[in-house]
């Protein structure tokens, strides 16, 4: 079944916004969703999360809710969900309902898998929600290091910056959040701090160990079109100067200076997989840390 999305804006490109329906925490379905975003070039797409599902009429009154949301915000029902539930009986409903409401398009992340796998095995699976989690003992580990990481993005609490295990320097645009998210999923906890010519950096800088601390910096060229890309048809209202080259190049000497001043190791991201740069990341941190 074909749908027209109502897109909405985000980071220069059109994405809808991702609802996500689990009867665990629905982490899975997030990352997902953020992979899939971000092969449109959207670092932070809209998700609406449902979890810890345990019945029908929950999911409908979430989906109900949303719809009704939307649709007076935008003028459109039409919903993406992404599910993540192990119940044979409630994801059938899930789908039933989905079908019957014609706006709404279910990807299931679960069932088919699982339907696969006893086909070929002949197994049972235990259709225990969140079971993985249960069995990985650093499930928790992550969770605080993703809260920890998502309340310290772009600057935020400067205070804490000591407690970090990672911290990222950078002008904007050069995949903190990003890379600051992927680190956090293995259960790293991160600060990121952007770098701007016309601001001071946070004093607090200069209490990080250097083996925690990582700059990064792009080409010109390359950071000149991620902005405009960013600003999209924004761009000729906008004030300043945020994609011009001069001023771009003058944003990345003075990150760079800094850098230097900090003695912290300096990656380039250009051409290159977020997931790349973070295990160029993971490889220093791993060999000053052992972790």
């Amino acid at each position: 079944m074909e749908m027209d999305f109502m897109w909405e804006q985000f980071n220069g490109t059109c994405l809808p916004t991702f609802y996500v329906v689990s009867d665990s925490v629905g982490v899975t379905a997030q990352y997902i969703a953020r992979a899939v975003a971000a092969q449109y070039g959207v670092a932070n797409p809209a998700i609406e999360t449902l979890s810890k599902a345990k019945t029908f009429r929950e999911v409908a009154n979430f989906l109900d809710a949303h719809c009704a949301m939307q649709t007076e915000a935008t003028g459109c029902d039409q919903m993406l969900v992404l599910c993540t539930v192990v119940d044979e009986q409630l994801a059938a409903e899930i789908h039933t309902y989905a079908w019957k409401s014609g706006h709404i398009q279910v990807v299931d992340l679960m069932t088919p898998a699982l339907t696969m796998i006893s086909g070929m095995t002949n197994e049972k699976p235990m259709m225990l929600p969140g079971a993985m989690h249960s069995a990985d003992q650093d499930y928790f580990k992550r969770v605080e290091a993703i809260e920890f990481t998502i309340a310290h993005d772009d600057g935020k609490r400067p205070q804490d910056l000591t407690k970090a295990d990672i911290v990222l320097i950078g002008p904007s645009r050069t995949s903190k959040t990003p890379l600051s998210v992927y680190l956090s999923q293995q259960g790293l906890k991160v600060s990121n701090v952007p770098l701007d010519p016309q601001s001071t950096p946070p004093a607090e800088l200069g209490n990080v160990d250097r083996r925690r601390l990582f700059g990064l910096t792009t080409t010109p060229d390359i950071l000149v079109g991620i902005r405009k890309r960013r600003l999209g048809s924004a761009q000729e209202a906008v004030a300043g100067r945020y994609a011009d080259l001069e001023y771009v190049c003058q944003d990345l000497e003075a990150a760079r200076s800094l850098m230097r001043k900090l003695g912290c190791l300096v990656i380039h991201t250009e051409n290159r997989a977020v997931e790349e740069t973070a295990q160029e990341i993971l490889r220093y941190y791993r060999r000053s840390f052992g972790s």
